[in-house]
């Protein structure tokens, strides 16, 4: 802080020390003017100088220190008082802008919840209608035509249940219900769920299930398994989807390994980003680079580990660890 304060100050420091050695310079070439008291005076005069910046760096740097260490909450009671007329429009000029800040956010975060709370209630609204369409199709005789009318109805299903859960993601925390889940049964309907696209497409399932209970949320455990399957059976053709449940180092395990085109590997760090798609199949405008994206952020409360590995052209192994009991003790500190 002191380097930044002699910095600032450098033009005065540079006119006192320029004049003290114009005061030298004058009795060096003046023979009537004594060299040796002009030293005197001009040792003595730095030295009261030194002194006066010194207190005048005591006395100036706390109210800048003080705003250095602010930690920008949009209060400016942490601040010292100023203690001179420039400290003072500091002082009033941050208290302004952090008031308008303060009243921005504000009104942002009530608009933000209004638009929210709008989206899920049209969200809601728009279910009704999608199901007495899925019934109407159903009901088609037409195999040719009902089996891409299923599909396109899957889906605005899944985009539409996607934009739900992603909303409330914000207040996940709230929603969440850890207990004993029955793996079988959430996957088990969640392949139902895929089941017209799936036989469209020509794609199977082996399931090897050697564990059936994991400790997790089952809403939120099922969002994860359905955006990860989506993910298998959109990149996948006429091949099987293998989910393999096991245990792993005194964990509990769920494979999901499709055999679809892969992940290149200069795509592999950046998976998890929202909106990301792969670099290699621009031409791919169903992709949207959100399920991967919103897995991730649901595993993060429910202490599941997501890992994947995946070679382009030959497909993708994704692997859930589901944390232990204790996990959720200490994070609870219960």
């Amino acid at each position: 802080m002191i380097s930044t304060y002699i910095w600032e100050r450098k033009s005065w420091i540079s006119f006192v020390i320029v004049l003290h050695l114009f005061w030298i310079f004058i009795a060096y070439i003046d023979s009537a003017i004594p060299l040796q008291p002009i030293f005197y005076m001009v040792f003595l005069s730095m030295l009261f100088f030194i002194v006066f910046v010194f207190i005048r760096y005591q006395k100036e740097i706390r109210f800048f220190k003080r705003l250095k260490e602010w930690d920008h909450n949009l209060q400016v009671t942490g601040v010292d008082a100023p203690d001179s007329p420039f400290e003072e429009i500091v002082s009033e000029s941050l208290s302004e802008q952090a008031t308008l800040l303060r009243k921005t956010s504000s009104e942002n975060r009530v608009m933000l919840e209004q638009e929210k709370d709008d989206l899920l209630s049209w969200i809601h609204e728009v279910k009704t209608p999608l199901t007495a369409m899925h019934l109407m199709i159903e009901r088609l005789e037409n195999e040719p035509l009902r089996a891409p009318l299923k599909y396109e109805w899957l889906r605005i299903h899944l985009l539409l249940d996607q934009q739900l859960h992603q909303k409330r993601m914000t207040f996940m925390e709230n929603d969440l219900y850890i207990e004993d889940t029955d793996l079988e049964s959430v996957i088990f309907q969640e392949i139902k769920t895929l089941q017209s696209w799936c036989i469209q497409k020509g794609i199977g399932f082996d399931l090897q299930l050697n564990v059936t209970n994991v400790l997790s949320d089952a809403k939120w455990l099922a969002f994860m398994i359905r955006q990860l399957l989506t993910n298998a059976v959109k990149y996948s053709t006429t091949s099987d989807i293998v989910i393999v449940s096991d245990i792993r180092d005194g964990k509990v395990t769920l494979t999901i390994q499709d055999f679809g085109r892969g992940i290149a590997p200069r795509d592999m760090p950046r998976i998890f980003e929202k909106g990301y798609t792969s670099t290699l199949d621009h031409h791919d405008h169903a992709s949207t680079g959100m399920g991967l994206y919103l897995t991730k952020r649901v595993s993060e409360p429910l202490l599941i580990s997501v890992g994947i590995e995946s070679k382009r052209g030959e497909g993708t192994t994704v692997t859930l660890t589901f944390p232990e009991k204790n996990d959720f003790v200490q994070l609870t500190g219960v």
